[in-house]
């Protein structure tokens, strides 16, 4: 009330209200708004307790169990949020120690915290208790940060260091772990006001520009775990009026190399190939001067792509592990920076069906 008749004293003596608010505090700054949680480079610590047999025995696609999300940003005390979760991917479910998950965050709980606009997130963490198990995931994540280089549709990713709190009866063990968050394909859709596709689309019907650099980062990293025609490690996003495949889940590949890594079931790649490492070409019959384009825009961005390699540097456990990445990655420029390569490597191998 007191408020309100100081300022219609201030109307009536012509003192503009706007003048005289900016004079009661000058050092008063405007707000400014949170950095969004995926563009926040600050170190993140997070922590999750749950039994992983449970989690993989009681959860499926559309059914979670609820949990406590802690974590807590660089030296900043420790914050909580109640959250969903389920266990993911089906090789790793089967196979891994550790299980991937999906995180589901109720729409008036993650509003005024680091994750708002991101209610569903992947959680990846290392597959099996082994030594260099964090560099295998961290190889991965190079994987997403490298193909943000190449394409401007790709998925966010956050690196954090995760302490899972694993429930064993009465007993609590405490894994320290890296882990990946990668954000929903709903929020990337929404980036571009564009939406998922859920029915699969021939790879040439889908945008040549985008499929060749995906068709190519593959090949940069030796994957050969994936498919566009079936939609296996892939995601596809209509906007701009083009269908634009979106990868994910480079574990398998050369680049990452991981103990665990099998040659992919697709297109009959255990015929062809002898190990995860060995490159092939899985491109499909594209224009020739496009694919030529794409190949030189790989060469000019070689700098910066190795820029992003070497900023992770320090975060490897053992540099042997960071070696075999970078000289892996060199590998791919000897083919690109050579015609003959080129020729027979990529050209040859196009698919046309």
């Amino acid at each position: 009330m007191k408020k309100l008749v100081f300022i219609l004293i201030l109307v009536l003596l012509g003192i503009p209200i706007q003048e005289v608010s900016s004079q009661e505090d000058p050092g008063m700054e405007s707000a400014t708004p949170d950095i969004p949680f995926f563009d926040d480079d600050r170190p993140l610590t997070i922590q999750l307790e749950f039994s992983t047999k449970k989690i993989k025995a009681e959860t499926n696609d559309s059914t979670y169990v609820a949990s406590m999300f802690s974590y807590k940003v660089g030296d900043a005390a420790w914050d909580s949020i109640k959250i969903k979760i389920r266990a993911r991917g089906h090789f790793r479910k089967k196979n891994c120690y550790y299980v991937p998950l999906k995180l589901k965050i109720g729409k008036s709980r993650v509003r005024g915290t680091i994750f708002e606009g991101n209610r569903k997130m992947k959680l990846v963490s290392p597959c099996l208790r082994e030594m260099d198990n964090n560099d295998y995931l961290l190889k991965e994540y190079l994987a997403y940060k490298l193909f943000e280089v190449i394409s401007p549709y790709h998925l966010k990713t956050r690196l954090a260091s995760f302490e899972y709190i694993e429930e064993k009866g009465e007993r609590r063990k405490k894994h320290q772990l890296l882990a990946i968050l990668i954000e929903d394909m709903d929020q990337l859709a929404e980036r571009f006001n564009g939406r998922e596709m859920k029915k699969r689309v021939h790879p040439l019907q889908q945008d040549h520009l985008t499929s060749l650099q995906n068709e190519m980062f593959q090949y940069f990293i030796g994957n050969t775990d994936f498919s566009s025609r079936s939609l296996h490690n892939e995601q596809l996003l209509y906007a701009d009026n083009k269908y634009i495949p979106i990868p994910y889940d480079f574990d398998m590949s050369g680049l990452v190399n991981a103990s665990y890594a099998t040659i992919s079931g697709m297109q009959n790649m255990k015929g062809s190939i002898a190990s995860v490492t060995e490159r092939v070409y899985k491109g499909y019959d594209r224009d020739d001067l496009l694919l030529q384009q794409v190949r030189q825009d790989y060469i000019a961005h070689k700098a910066e792509l190795f820029a992003v390699v070497d900023a992770l540097e320090t975060e490897f456990n053992n540099t042997r592990r960071f070696d075999e990445a970078r000289n892996y990655l060199a590998e791919f420029f000897e083919v690109m920076e050579d015609d003959k390569k080129f020729q027979r490597r990529i050209i040859n191998k196009t698919r046309t069906y």
